[in-house]
């Protein structure tokens, strides 16, 4: 993948972005995590998207959205003591934000019941801190694995701009009345090149990439000035990083197997029909996308295609 080419392609796509100065605003967000996990919300915390609160008659499902939860929902409670259903049980999805370490033990949830909006931008921030031990585990393995050392030094340099990148996600969270969750992540152990290559096609090639083309995407069309500058920093670095990740891609393959190789590319295939998939899957109160500049399942999925597309990948 050269370079020329994955700028190209963003370009074009960026293009395609409504931008806030004209009065059209984007909605809703997709999750591209392939473990989707669960999270329980107090119903009388919940404020519902036309700004009221939920009542008896309130569904599950509506309940979910509002919380920027996907079905299957359940009505819970908190207690052997309530008679009535006082929480909601949602399926939550991650964004694709950074590169993901091997060995993340945190998932992003909020211990208490916080703002859509905030809950969105921590969970980001979570994300972003997460890439940089994932970055600088990547500098040690390609200098052992003897990659050319411009590499080794722009992912040494990926991991500072990845602490920048939480730094200003976490400013929004806590604008929004969120906190971003603590980070943890399991000892690192020794890999081959192959581990590395599988690692970076997902993380780096489908995750990262399509990442740096939504961080251009929220720059454009957020209402909030505040995340169009945050994400207007953020995405220059993060297209970098997605072409350090095909840089890397390319060099690996001259260095493996026939056999090798073909694993890599599987991983990669699987990675991009999970993106695409969750990309028409998740709901986010059309207040949040809007604010925030995320687009609708609809216009994500038709990036995911025309990225794909662009790239000449499989999708």
């Amino acid at each position: 993948m050269s370079r020329q080419k994955l700028r190209r392609a963003f370009s074009r796509l960026w293009l395609l972005a409504p931008v806030t100065t004209l009065g059209v605003g984007c909605s809703s967000t997709f999750g591209c995590d392939p473990k989707p996990r669960s999270e329980t919300f107090r119903i009388a915390a919940i404020s519902l998207p036309d700004g009221g609160a939920p009542t008896a008659d309130t569904s599950c499902e509506a309940l979910c959205q509002a919380v920027g939860g996907t079905t299957p929902c359940e009505l819970t409670r908190s207690s052997e003591d309530v008679p009535e259903p006082d929480e909601v049980r949602c399926q939550v999805t991650f964004l694709c934000e950074g590169r993901r370490p091997e060995g993340l033990c945190s998932d992003g949830a909020l211990e208490d019941r916080v703002p859509a909006l905030g809950a969105l931008f921590a969970r980001m921030a979570h994300l972003e801190a997460a890439s940089v031990p994932a970055f600088e585990r990547l500098a040690d393995e390609l200098a052992r694995h003897g990659a050319p050392e411009r590499w080794v030094r722009a992912a040494r340099r990926a991991a500072g701009e990845e602490v920048r990148h939480a730094r200003a996600m976490a400013s929004l969270a806590v604008r929004h009345g969120a906190a971003m969750p603590e980070v943890t992540v399991a000892p690192f152990g020794d890999r081959s090149l192959e581990a590395l290559a599988i690692e970076n096609a997902v993380e780096g090639c489908v995750r990262e990439t399509f990442g740096a083309l939504l961080a251009g995407w929220q720059a454009r069309c957020a209402e909030d000035v505040t995340v169009r500058e945050a994400l207007g920093a953020i995405a220059p670095d993060e297209l970098r990083h997605a072409e350090l990740a095909w840089a890397i891609d390319a060099w690996a393959r001259t260095r493996l197997s026939e056999d090798a190789r073909a694993r890599v590319e599987a991983a990669r295939h699987e990675a991009w029909l999970v993106l695409e998939r969750d990309a028409a899957d998740s709901l986010m109160p059309e207040d949040v996308a809007r604010r925030s500049g995320l687009p609708s399942p609809e216009v994500a999925r038709g990036l995911v295609r025309e990225l794909a597309k662009s790239l000449r990948l499989p999708s």
